[in-house]
């Protein structure tokens, strides 16, 4: 996967958050997204994941030497964030099928055995609904990582992780970071983003 910012920015109504982003994430150089709260970081996640648009300029997404146009790009993308919503009325297995049928598992991993990688096989027949906060970003994590995509988009990926949870997450994501390209936003220490090389801080596309 290969994505072309050109001279990306974003207002909200007067507000410009950021301009002038000329960037090419590329390949397996997976990326952190650095910046304070309000920096907005997590906006230029969104409008990458196609979640949000630009205010101006241009991206691009290539992958295995073809373009891919917007309505297609969520079938490559896999995203989570902890802002973002779960099915609560469904149990674990439940949602784990429901997802399966959108987007395929990586490895092929079947739904049935996520709960153990997830290391909540013992809430497995539990509504989310009634998920700690770390149990359901857990979930989050899982399905994004988990998914068969070529771009992995994380949001703050150890918000509300003890550290055992952290930890598993390191993990989790050592073992599914090949082939595929790594965008992580934070403001963290490098604890969320340890298998990043390069990096980008929003400071630097402020007026």
């Amino acid at each position: 996967m290969t994505i072309t910012l050109n001279n990306v920015g974003k207002r909200f109504n007067r507000d410009r958050i950021f301009a002038g982003i000329n960037h090419t994430f590329e390949g397996t150089a997976h990326t952190v997204i650095l910046g304070s709260n309000g920096s907005g970081k997590s906006t230029l996640l969104q409008i990458i994941a196609g979640h949000s648009s630009a205010s101006e300029g241009q991206l691009t997404f290539v992958h295995e030497e073809k373009t891919i146009l917007p309505e297609n790009l969520f079938r490559h993308i896999s995203y989570a964030a902890p802002y973002m919503e779960l099915l609560e009325e469904l149990n674990l297995d439940e949602h784990l099928a429901f997802h399966a049928g959108l987007k395929p598992f990586r490895k092929s991993l079947r739904p049935e055995e996520i709960p153990a990688l997830l290391g909540l096989e013992h809430a497995r027949k539990k509504e989310l609904r009634h998920y700690s906060s770390g149990m359901k970003q857990r979930v989050k994590l899982g399905l994004a990582i988990l998914s068969d995509t070529a771009l992995l988009c994380l949001d703050e990926p150890c918000s509300n992780l003890d550290q055992p949870a952290i930890n598993w997450y390191q993990r989790l994501i050592e073992a599914h970071s090949d082939q595929r390209l790594i965008l992580v936003c934070s403001n963290q220490q490098n604890h969320e983003y340890p298998f990043c090389k390069t990096g980008i801080r929003m400071e630097d596309y402020k007026n």
